[in-house]
């Protein structure tokens, strides 16, 4: 299986990590795909996919770099350059690193990819720069209009695995990033289940990136940063979301009985303004309200509070149905996400 041997100082020093470029390369591996992976990702697609294809067809050669690039198994280490994790990154200046990399590095990087020898159309020195200009075309079509509402869910994401690590540890905090991963203990982290050799972290950066596309992989910049990209517990796919029945819907109003519907499991003011589309203050007000009825509680998770549903609020969603009740948590159990 791939894994790491991660330090203890290594994995003190973690951290997740916001990257406008890994959504937008995580964009671009969707819309090279073109297959959706939820309905939401469906309308993404149906909105630019012919605009994108239309781009590469009248581009043969960064047509095939970009599948190139992307290869069959295993992403040209050019096209997924590892954050530093020094602050919050313009996009622009995470683009210049895949702007500036030598041509023979990425001839070097897209042969991997290949697993093969290079395409007689691709031996040029323009690669890099077809390559940013292609992940800046994504980005200003497909992904800024939407990045203040991607980024509120990466945000809640985050906000949600931390409350995990502080109460359940790193083996919480993994839970479910993406298939394959999870901690083995004795400083191991498995990433897949495919037979590449352990690497060892001591002393290196480690990074976790959430995006909102289904997707994911590894970088790292050894031996100082390692990155793992992941999709985010995503309010794009739906997968968050409680059905609310009329009945709850006709006594609460539908944005309120929408908010004590999503507490089944602790959850952010931030992570609730990403998961329902409402604006900050139209949350805040309907968790005073269901917190003022005795229907919400409040806790402390760190420097984050994270809103959960009393017994009182459990009754009155389970009055309303079952599919009120579905997201309900297991007694004794407690989960963000």
């Amino acid at each position: 299986m791939g894994w790491w041997q991660i330090s203890t100082d290594t994995l003190a020093d973690s951290r997740f990590v916001v990257s406008a470029l890994a959504e937008t390369i995580a964009s671009l591996k969707t819309l090279e795909r073109g297959t959706a992976a939820h309905p939401g990702e469906r309308a993404w697609l149906d909105l630019h996919l012919p605009a994108y294809r239309a781009r590469q067809a009248g581009d043969p050669v960064t047509a095939l770099l970009v599948r190139a690039a992307l290869g069959r198994h295993w992403n040209a280490d050019y096209l997924t350059p590892t954050p530093t994790g020094d602050g919050d990154q313009p996009f622009e200046d995470e683009l210049a690193r895949v702007r500036e990399t030598p041509a023979a590095a990425v001839h070097a990087d897209l042969t991997v990819s290949l697993n093969g020898p290079l395409p007689a159309l691709l031996h040029r020195s323009d690669l890099p720069e077809r390559t940013a200009d292609t992940l800046a075309w994504v980005w200003t079509r497909t992904v800024l209009p939407t990045w203040p509402r991607r980024r509120r869910i990466i945000e809640a994401d985050v906000l949600a695995r931390t409350a995990r690590l502080g109460r359940g540890g790193w083996t919480a905090a993994l839970e479910g990033m993406r298939p394959g991963l999870r901690w083995l203990g004795e400083s191991r982290l498995q990433l897949n289940t495919r037979d590449y050799p352990p690497r060892e972290l001591t002393g290196a950066r480690l990074m976790f990136v959430p995006v909102t596309p289904v997707d994911g992989w590894v970088s790292w910049d050894a031996p100082h940063r390692y990155a793992v990209v992941y999709p985010s517990s995503g309010a794009l796919a739906g997968t968050d979301r409680t059905p609310v029945p009329e009945s709850l819907g006709a006594l609460l109003g539908p944005a309120r009985a929408t908010v004590l519907a999503l507490l089944g499991t602790p959850k952010s003011t931030t992570h609730l303004v990403a998961l329902t589309g409402q604006g900050l203050g139209s949350v805040g007000r309907h968790l005073k309200v269901l917190h003022d009825a005795g229907l919400v509680r409040r806790r402390r998770a760190g420097r984050s509070v994270l809103y959960l549903r009393t017994d009182a609020g459990e009754v009155l969603v389970d009055a309303g149905g079952p599919a009120a009740g579905a997201g309900r948590k297991e007694p004794g159990a407690p989960k963000s996400g």
